[in-house]
């Protein structure tokens, strides 16, 4: 799958943007050379959809095997809200049941609901929702409402999820490393598992939202700087917990309030 905003509805974090990105022989790419690429790697069963300069996203249809296993590859959309969902959930019919959606709902239009639940219904702290679901996961949701992106990784590792910067600044999002490599150069890092990316509030782990997340410097096999990793920090607290609401796309929520 392939998710690219811009600039001005996503802010990732800082260290995720290398300085070695534009020293280097190969520079990064504008958003369009690579979605172009993207599509033209698998031209017979890729779909995409634009949002004007805002967003993009892409995927490759699954074939029949990957809908049998984790490796499945979903995209619907509802209330002009989009998801891209890769894996499975181990816990999809008690989910499905608790969000009050028919039964021939998959993964995706589930990831929807619960997204539109923190956007509409708060307050929930996000963390809460993410870790209720169980499985191996990654998703990327974007709300054209309001311009919103919201990503998650389940922390077991079963899938793989990277992101960098484009050339004009935008997000580039793939489980693609080859894509994430060509189109933002040295200025990209692996998406740190059991972690959320909200486009207002920026990145938390799901696993510990208590705690900061520091960024590791990353160096590549050639010793230039790439865009850093992001590890939780045990010693270092936070003071609130966020939540999506209706009203600030993303404020926080205090735990110590009734």
């Amino acid at each position: 799958m392939l998710a690219i905003f811009h600039k001005a509805f996503a802010h990732p974090p800082e260290e995720l943007n290398s300085p070695a990105s534009h020293k280097v022989a190969k520079k990064p790419k504008l958003p369009e050379e690579t979605l172009h690429e993207f599509l033209s790697s698998h031209p017979t069963n890729t779909f995409s959809m634009s949002f004007g300069d805002a967003a993009v996203l892409a995927y490759v249809r699954p074939d029949r095997c990957s809908w049998l296993h984790h490796n499945q590859r979903l995209f619907c959309g509802y209330d002009d809200i989009y998801c891209l969902f890769m894996g499975s959930l181990n816990n999809l019919c008690a989910q499905i049941k608790q969000y009050g959606l028919s039964r021939n709902a998959n993964e995706a239009m589930l990831v929807i609901e619960a997204y539109r639940t923190l956007r509409d219904r708060g307050p929930y702290p996000a963390d809460q929702v993410i870790k209720e679901l169980e499985g191996s996961f990654a998703f990327v949701v974007y709300d054209s409402k309001v311009g919103t992106v919201f990503t998650a990784l389940g922390s077991d590792g079963g899938v793989k999820l990277y992101w960098g910067i484009a050339a004009d600044g935008s997000v580039v999002i793939s489980d693609d490393l080859e894509v994430i490599k060509a189109g933002c150069a040295k200025s990209f890092a692996p998406f740190p598992a059991g972690c959320i990316f909200h486009s207002e509030a920026g990145l938390m782990s799901f696993e510990h939202p208590m705690n900061k997340l520091r960024a590791m410097p990353r160096v590549d096999s050639e010793g230039v700087m790439c865009g850093a990793n992001f590890k939780v920090d045990m010693y270092s607290r936070v003071n609130s917990i966020p939540r999506v609401g209706s009203e600030a796309n993303w404020a926080p929520w205090n735990s110590n309030e009734s």
